[in-house]
């Protein structure tokens, strides 16, 4: 019997949650491309990184709120780049929780209602991070907003839309662009073991009536936090990419929780008119602009890039191409594992062990790993065919209309009297089959060591996180727009604008569009 204290409100708020990230997850994982691969044991990884996922993140998370709140990690996520987006937190952070717990379930290893101060908590944990970070939108998933990714205030939408430079098909930018999100793209999917999760696709932003911008992020490029990029990426100069992307005469009609987007017409090449380019980090002030002073300087550095990129990505292979089948899995399921690690670096509390390792309650799983068990496994805990999915006949799931359930609810009979834990405990020693992470980050502040990254972070707060800004919402800002106050808030992300710095927050789309191109 446990002696946790949770409400009648707190369990049909929580299963509610769970319930909704049920409905997502069946229509993600039957709708979305299935990546398979010749190279990574990718199922067996994934299987591997579920199990991490419930012993280890209701503690780490915990750790994590000692020293900031989610809805502050929330806040910062807002203005960088970093790995705390889509697919991390709005899918993953709950997805790969319930997926581990439910194959647990199924295997009658534990019951729905085990570790039920876990995973009330992780699943408030989602929801205060997630409806931080949408703010400007007021949902709390892409999926609640008809799956749209608009997460960013007007003020950095509209730095992004004035410096972007135009560019059409055939010219330098354009390609020079083209050519380097292709490779990064490549060394990207490599990076994650063969997986997706170093590609952000955020927006759209209706920047003119017949133009969108899509803003795409690349995320752990350099030397950080993964032992597999030591010397190999020491070369590429940012860890995170941002690239602001102008589309003509393309809809993009779909973002989702996965940070993937579908597009009317689809979206080509030739429909590329505008980009830019930006780094941000935990210790960076928002999004920092990398040459853009002018139209050949951002076209020689996409070039240098994507140099850099595909040089990183010959070392890769040829480190890999000796890996064990054990050290692919590993790499892999600490990839997806540490898929929302970048919440410890904002808190300032990232330490190696607790998220490079693979925790010993989970290994125990290992030796039922092999492909073919993996693969059925995964299948049937996604499409919800495993007998702890069932449901009464009379049921009909959302997008099924099948007798099941992807994730199973609490049962409410705790609440009077009915047994059950409250945790799995706390984060147990880990191993691993890799090299020793090599202490040595590179940040928007140089490359430092873990110490002071952890240090810096601790004492870094961007500028609009400041009390006396916070809370200059976007409805706010709607009615106070060319007062002083906004004013100050504005040039915060515009202090480091080609075309914006210091104009303040009266500016309209059209005001933006005429500084681009001024006649």
């Amino acid at each position: 019997m446990g002696s946790s204290r949770i409400t009648y409100s707190q369990l049909l708020e929580t299963n509610n949650l769970i319930q909704a990230n049920a409905d997502e997850t069946y229509w993600l994982c039957v709708t979305r491309t299935v990546q398979e691969s010749k190279l990574f044991p990718v199922p067996a990884y994934m299987m591997l990184s579920y199990m991490m996922a419930y012993y280890r993140y209701p503690s780490l998370l915990r750790k994590i709120e000692q020293r900031m709140s989610a809805e502050e990690i929330g806040d910062r996520a807002r203005n960088a780049g970093i790995k705390i987006q889509n697919p991390s937190m709005g899918w993953a952070l709950p997805g790969f929780y319930l997926l581990g717990r439910e194959w647990l379930i199924s295997l009658g290893l534990i019951r729905p209602q085990d570790a039920l101060d876990d995973l009330v908590y992780l699943m408030d944990f989602w929801k205060r991070f997630q409806l931080s970070w949408h703010r400007n939108n007021g949902h709390i998933t892409n999926k609640e907003f008809g799956h749209r990714g608009q997460f960013l205030p007007e003020r950095t939408v509209q730095v992004f839309h004035a410096d972007m430079y135009d560019c059409k098909a055939g010219d330098d930018l354009h390609e020079a662009a083209q050519a380097f999100m292709a490779a990064a793209s490549q060394y990207g999917f490599l990076i994650s073991c063969e997986s997706r999760i170093s590609l952000h696709n955020s927006g759209p932003y209706k920047i003119a009536e017949d133009r969108e911008m899509i803003v795409r992020d690349f995320m752990d490029l350099s030397e950080s936090d993964f032992p597999w990029l030591d010397g190999v990426a020491a070369d590429v100069p940012y860890n995170n990419i941002t690239v602001t992307m102008a589309v003509k005469d393309c809809h993009f009609y779909l973002v989702d929780d996965w940070g993937s987007f579908e597009s009317k017409p689809e979206f080509t090449a030739d429909k590329l008119v505008g980009v830019g380019l930006y780094t941000s980090d935990t210790l960076s002030d928002g999004y920092l602009p990398v040459a853009m002073g002018s139209r050949e300087e951002l076209t020689a550095c996409f070039k240098t890039l994507t140099e850099k990129v595909k040089d990183a990505t010959n070392k890769l292979w040829r480190r890999l191409a000796g890996w064990s089948r054990d050290q692919m899995i590993d790499a892999g399921a600490i990839t997806y594992f540490s898929i929302v690690k970048d919440l410890a670096h904002v808190a300032g509390v990232y330490e190696v062990d607790d998220w490079m390792m693979v925790d010993e309650r989970a290994e125990r799983f290992r030796p039922l790993f092999n492909d073919e068990y993996s693969r059925d496994a995964l299948v049937a805990l996604c499409i919800g065919t495993h007998t702890s999915h069932r449901l009464s006949e009379y049921t009909m799931m959302q997008h099924s209309n099948g007798p099941q359930r992807l994730y199973s609810l609490i049962p409410y009979s705790i609440l009077q009297g009915d047994s059950y834990t409250t945790t799995c405990g706390p984060v147990y020693p880990g191993t691993s089959c890799l090299p020793a992470k090599v202490d040595r980050y590179n940040t928007t502040r140089g490359v430092i060591g873990l110490e002071e990254y952890n240090r810096l972070a601790r004492e870094v707060r961007p500028p609009a996180l400041d009390p006396k800004y916070r809370h200059l919402c976007e409805t706010w800002v709607k009615y106070h727009a060319g007062e002083p106050l906004a004013d100050e808030l504005y040039r915060i992300d515009q202090a480091n604008s080609r075309l914006l710095r210091g104009k303040g927050s009266g500016l309209r789309r059209a005001d933006v569009e005429k500084l681009r191109n001024p006649r």
